[in-house]
């Protein structure tokens, strides 16, 4: 079941309602898609997140891949693999991960996390972000990331 103007109890429908919950507003956004960076105020976040951890969601509820329209999914992809080239050209990210999880918040959002030049093969793909020397920053960092990131226009 999909709703055209978002669940008021989804966390990805409020923070699109309202931008000051994503740090630096969004990355990048149309009619269909908004792309952010992981907040330290998300459910289950901490005061330091790991820097470059995109979000790609549609703007409507949609509860997961198979609930999204023709042209939600295709901006979707579109808008993926726009933020993995930038977070190559301008964070300095080696390869970029997406994933899609969808247990802890159930509005479809595809993690992009990069991961950056000398991190261990032991910290590769789902333990990128856990790597003890990875990016971390506050909401002050990952601010001035969005900045960066959203100066590259599409």
């Amino acid at each position: 079941m999909t709703h055209e103007l978002g669940l008021p109890d989804c966390f990805v429908c409020g923070k699109h309602r309202e931008e000051s919950l994503m740090p630096g507003g969004p990355v990048w956004n149309d009619d269909l898609v908004v792309v952010s960076h992981l907040s330290p105020r998300a459910p289950g976040g901490s005061d330091a997140v790991y820097l470059g951890h995109l979000l790609v969601e549609p703007r409507r509820h949609a509860p997961g891949l198979a609930d999204l329209t023709d042209a939600e999914a295709q901006r979707v992809g579109q808008w993926c693999a726009h933020a993995a080239r930038r977070l190559r050209e301008v964070a300095g990210a080696e390869h970029v991960y997406a994933a899609v999880i969808g247990d802890n918040v159930p509005h479809l959002h595809v993690h992009l996390l990069p991961r950056y030049p000398g991190t261990p093969r032991d910290y590769w793909w789902d333990r990128v972000d856990e790597w003890p020397d990875a990016p971390r920053g506050g909401e002050q960092e990952a601010v001035a990331l969005v900045r960066r990131l959203n100066s590259a226009t599409p």
